[in-house]
């Protein structure tokens, strides 16, 4: 069963039937088709006319306005695995595993509104087809390649594109905007995108008629930002988010202290009226400034934030769900439709199943709606485990230099095992990283992480002399296992201490992840844990979490599937296929 909230607009389309179309609380949704409430939602994108929900298996439906007659959902028919879905006004766009992007609309396909089409294809450059994340803005989508290129798409009609709105109002294949790019920013309801570059730069362009850029402290700048500019004097720290509605902006920053956790804080710009910038009557900033509340206590962090067409949502570590903007059809969740709440107020929520980690949910504003929904992370296999982990730079340890300057961070550990555990071997890949473009660069990490030379056959002639090519990554990790100096994290159980790589860890177990990668982590290297395992089960445990198999000599008995059936459930282990339960069963079945 899914664990999904809805409260706001239930209209443009209907998502519950027989509900008013103003849920001023928070209210389970549940799918009409029974058969759905078996997957697990990996994310919730909406917009004004459409829904779309994304699982866990590489599908999705969508909601769309034209549907209100039956209220039934569609499922979008795409061959390949879908790994991120973006809705705006009047345009989809979903992100395939492959880096493919589809997508229809108005300003996408105005020929066949209801045809998805692949527009990564339409990049000119052949070689930089290959997406990474796509943003949806009002009636625009915007892509980031594996190359760190931003492109837009779509209307052009406030300069959102980064270009003369008069000679180009808007583009049916993608333009070229920025290079170098970090992140993209918008909104479902946005004419403003935001780019961050790789030095954490800030650049903006779009529509800026209520300061909602934060160029500048006065509303007489241009109404339109033709060109990628600038914005000057944003907060110190790291940007982790930035999410746009109509007419502001609220920027979420992180003040890193070797000494301390991690701090997060809120700073906002545009408009006060309606747009929830967290500020009183009044209050107008057209330069990102603080939004301070009580609600955000000293030991509480912000995971999370979303912003609809007006109005915003904040999840943070203590479990509070605080919202504030406009409230006309409930979309705060707060019991009325009182017509804004202009500062922070906090969102009384029913008892969530899973409730004790809250770093499983997450938040999702549509136009006039919101969404609280649980979505653990989770992979499907050991290689994709890596490669993943490896576009995850705060898990990097090392770093490369390409011929352009970029830097590349890869993690040492697993280097260190792909590469015949050979240090000159690493100073050999930073001299061929040296000399290669980032696209290159990241290709010949991706070949080392999952010893796949089918990704570019030149390359990995270049570099096969360094790798360990008769070794697939389960051997790789075996390696770590008996490796005991490669282990940072102990658990300890009945008297006894087991020794992991955190990193492994993070990988295969929702319990472990949650802890190590929280804002909130406890800095020690060890815990006491689930003891109601027995040794052998424990045993079977541990070396299933390296290698994805089960020892020959062990001997399964009807006891030990019952204790790891109940283990898999406490580690909240990701089970790939085969998985660990049908590897007993089957290894049982064998033995009797």
């Amino acid at each position: 069963m899914n664990d999904c909230l809805f409260f706001g607009r239930n209209q443009n389309p209907i998502l519950i039937k027989n509900e008013p179309n103003s849920m001023k609380n928070p209210i389970q949704f549940k799918f009409e088709n029974e058969n759905e409430n078996e997957k697990q939602i990996k994310q919730i994108s909406s917009g004004s006319f459409s829904t779309i929900f994304l699982f866990e298996n590489g599908k999705a439906i969508e909601y769309l306005n034209e549907n209100d007659s039956n209220q039934n959902p569609e499922k979008i028919q795409i061959e390949e695995n879908i790994q991120k879905v973006t809705v705006g006004y009047q345009n989809e766009a979903i992100l395939t595993i492959e880096g493919n992007v589809f997508a229809k609309g108005k300003d996408i396909n105005p020929n066949n509104l209801k045809e998805f089409i692949n527009i990564s294809l339409l990049i000119e450059d052949k070689n930089d087809r290959i997406i990474q994340d796509i943003v949806s803005g009002r009636f625009s989508i915007y892509l980031l390649t594996l190359n760190q290129n931003a492109y837009g798409i779509g209307s052009n009609e406030y300069g959102q594109l980064g270009l003369d709105s008069k000679t180009l109002p808007k583009t049916e294949k993608p333009i070229l905007m920025m290079k170098n790019v970090s992140k993209i920013f918008s909104g479902n309801s946005s004419y403003h995108v935001f780019l961050l570059n790789s030095n954490q730069e800030l650049f903006g362009c779009g529509a800026n008629r209520d300061g909602q850029l934060g160029l500048g402290k006065s509303r007489k700048r241009e109404t339109e930002i033709q060109k990628l500019t600038k914005i000057q004097n944003i907060p110190k720290g790291k940007t982790i988010d930035i999410q746009c509605g109509d007419s502001h902006s609220i920027m979420l920053i992180e003040n890193q202290n070797q000494n301390q956790n991690p701090k997060r804080k809120l700073y906002s710009c545009g408009y006060w009226i309606y747009n929830g910038l967290g500020k009183r009557f009044g209050e107008d900033t057209y330069e990102f400034t603080e939004i301070k509340s009580s609600l955000f206590e000293n030991d509480d962090i912000i995971l999370e934030i979303s912003v609809g067409n007006a109005h915003s949502l904040i999840l943070t570590s203590n479990s509070k769900l605080i919202g504030f903007g406009y409230n006309s059809y409930g979309q705060l969740g707060i019991g009325d439709i009182y017509f804004f709440r202009l500062i922070p107020i906090q969102i009384e929520l029913p008892k969530l199943r899973f409730n004790e980690n809250i770093f499983n949910y997450h938040i999702s504003c549509g136009d006039y709606k919101s969404f609280l929904y649980y979505s653990p992370f989770s992979f499907s296999n050991l290689e994709e485990d890596l490669i993943k982990l490896f576009r995850r730079k705060e898990f990097c340890n090392i770093s490369f230099k390409t011929k352009n300057g970029e830097i590349i961070e890869a993690h040492k550990l697993i280097l260190k095992y792909r590469l015949n555990q050979n240090q000159n071997e690493i100073e050999k890949l930073q001299e061929i990283i040296s000399k290669k473009s980032i696209k290159e660069s990241n290709q010949i990490f991706e070949m080392i992480y999952s010893n796949n030379s089918i990704i570019n056959l030149k390359l990995y002639s270049e570099i096969k002399e360094i790798i360990n090519s008769n070794e697939k990554i389960e051997e790789t990790i075996k390696r770590i296992y008996l490796n005991e100096n490669e282990k940072d994290f102990i658990i300890e159980r009945k008297e006894k201490e087991y020794k992991f790589p955190k990193l492994i860890l993070i990988m295969r177990s929702e319990l472990y992840r949650g802890m190590f990668l929280s804002v909130t982590e406890d800095k020690s290297n060890k815990v006491t844990d689930y003891s109601e395992l027995s040794d052998k089960s424990f045993q079977i445990f541990e070396y299933w979490i390296y290698s994805n198999q089960i020892k020959d000599e062990i001997q399964i008995t009807q006891e030990i599937i019952d204790e790891i059936q109940i283990g898999i459930d406490y580690f909240q282990l990701n089970q790939t296929n085969p998985n660990l339960f049908d590897l007993l069963i089957n290894k049982f079945n064998n033995q009797n």
